[in-house]
């Protein structure tokens, strides 16, 4: 009989992070239904309640980024460093895990840190195509590294570096034969073009703010829009939609729970460029704007878009272009079916699906080893 595994899998801060974290927990309790799985994550973010929600105890970091601009959190960061490390290495010794895996954000480094000084098999799962500064540090010293992109060679040991992409949502991406119930869902017409408008699980603000601006001339255009705006953004949205009745043409959400039937309307889409925003698009096939968030650490997502525009897969602009530009470009898009069929046919040649699968599989054979 095989000894129960026991796994801690550390980061999050936002969706990106969060949803494949939970994507590789459900893989590794597929091949491996007795494993002990905790995460560890940062308090006051949002892993505190969607990894609970997904059926996996969390343990919070007193840990957060550091400031660009200047802010007293600056200060109170080296202590927040210093004794997320300590908590974390305490956890770890409690714990005993076989294996810690790294999917980034603010817990990520402080935890990987401490099994890696406590003698643990540590796995970094690397979502962009310029990697965060504690990732690369961290390269030399972990076990296994896990990419969605190929080249990577720069940055991360070639011997410890495996191309396996990204763990995705299945349900969001599953929309095979689902759009007539999607038109249903959004109670919006089938016969009209769709434009799916996606900041992140929290929005993006400089897309609605440049949206709610030009939102009329959306409308004139003929368009249908399902617009995911964020909790913080929602009330303004609404009220703009209601004050222009606009009800039966533009479907508000702070947050899309079915981003299956979200996928499955949309016609083109406006988003960020994260990783895991970039692997979903892959796999779903559709043609897509990106506007990437410049505040990004180290500027990663335009680094991320800039793969895809260079293969002509994907278009790109800049955050401070949210306004006409970006209308200008929706509706030369949506209205290009050659140019739509182009971005499609190239942008699910950067789709690696069963990401998961393929990392809970790195976790057991470096395990085994």
């Amino acid at each position: 009989m095989k000894q129960s595994l026991r796994i801690i899998i550390s980061g999050g801060g936002t969706g990106g992070h969060i949803f494949p974290a939970i994507a590789i927990a459900d893989a590794i309790k597929n091949l491996r239904p007795d494993a002990d799985i905790l995460f560890i994550g940062a308090k006051n973010r949002m892993e505190i309640n969607r990894v609970p929600a997904a059926g996996y105890p969390i343990k919070g970091l007193w840990i957060s980024g550091f400031q660009r601009s200047l802010s007293f959190q600056n200060l109170l960061f080296p202590f927040k460093v210093i004794l997320s490390y300590f908590k974390a290495r305490n956890i770890v010794k409690k714990f005993k895990p076989d294996c810690v895996i790294g999917v980034g954000g603010y817990a990520s480094g402080p935890t990987l840190r401490a099994a890696i000084s406590l003698g643990c098999k540590t796995l970094i799962q690397e979502q962009n195509s310029f990697p965060g500064m504690t990732n690369r540090i961290l390269a030399k010293k972990v076990n296994r590294i896990c990419t969605a992109y190929e080249k990577m060679d720069k940055w991360f040991p070639t011997e410890k570096t495996i191309l396996t992409g990204n763990p995705l949502r299945k349900s969001a991406v599953h929309i095979e034969g689902k759009r007539t119930e999607a038109f249903h869902f959004f109670e919006l017409s089938a016969d009209k073009r769709t434009l799916l408008i996606v900041g992140g699980s929290q929005g993006a603000r400089a897309i609605n703010q440049g949206v709610i601006a030009n939102l009329e001339k959306y409308i004139e255009s003929g368009i249908q829009l399902i617009w995911q705006t964020g909790e913080s953004f929602y009330p303004e949205a609404i009220a703009k939609m209601n004050s222009l009745s606009a009800n039966n043409v533009i479907k508000v959400h702070p947050f899309i729970q079915r981003m299956d039937f979200a996928f499955a309307a949309a016609d083109c889409i406006v988003s960020r460029a994260g990783a895991s925003s970039i692997s979903e698009m892959a796999v779903i096939g559709k043609p897509v704007i990106f506007v990437p968030l410049p505040t990004a650490a180290e500027d990663h997502q335009t680094q991320n878009a800039k793969r895809l525009v260079n293969c002509n897969a994907a278009i790109m602009i800049h955050n401070n272009d949210t306004g006409e530009v970006l209308l200008n470009e929706v509706i030369t898009l949506i209205n290009d079916p050659v140019m739509i069929k182009s971005l499609s046919e190239n942008i699910v040649k950067f789709a690696l699906p069963n990401a998961d699968q393929k990392i809970a599989n790195e976790i057991l054979k470096l395990i085994e080893s």
